[in-house]
């Protein structure tokens, strides 16, 4: 159960961050308010799962799933350069995620 809310926080990472990027500023009250709001659930959810997780492994997990999420759905949506050391970069950070994981917290 925590694990499912630690993922649900880092995927909501994702979204309150596109929300920003699409408020433009902050010009765009709508998607900053979306933004602010996601990222206070996000906070939240996490919060709920440091309860339970080390605080090491659980923040590397939540960032990681933002920060891989929002460079992957940067490249895909918003044409952001994709190339070899980018893609072996976020590889990196997947896997430093996954080594946490294994050595145990």
């Amino acid at each position: 159960m925590v694990w499912s809310v630690l993922v649900a926080a880092g995927l909501l990472e994702i979204v309150w961050s596109l929300a920003l990027k699409k408020a433009n500023g902050l010009t765009r009250p709508g998607w900053a308010v979306t933004g602010i709001v996601v990222a206070m659930i996000s906070l939240g959810m996490l919060t709920y799962a440091l309860r339970y997780l080390a605080v090491g492994t659980a923040y590397a997990v939540w960032v990681g799933i933002g920060a891989v999420g929002v460079a992957t759905v940067g490249m895909l949506i918003f044409q952001e350069p994709v190339s070899c050391r980018r893609l072996l970069s976020l590889g990196l950070i997947i896997t430093g995620v996954i080594g946490l994981n294994l050595i145990g917290g």
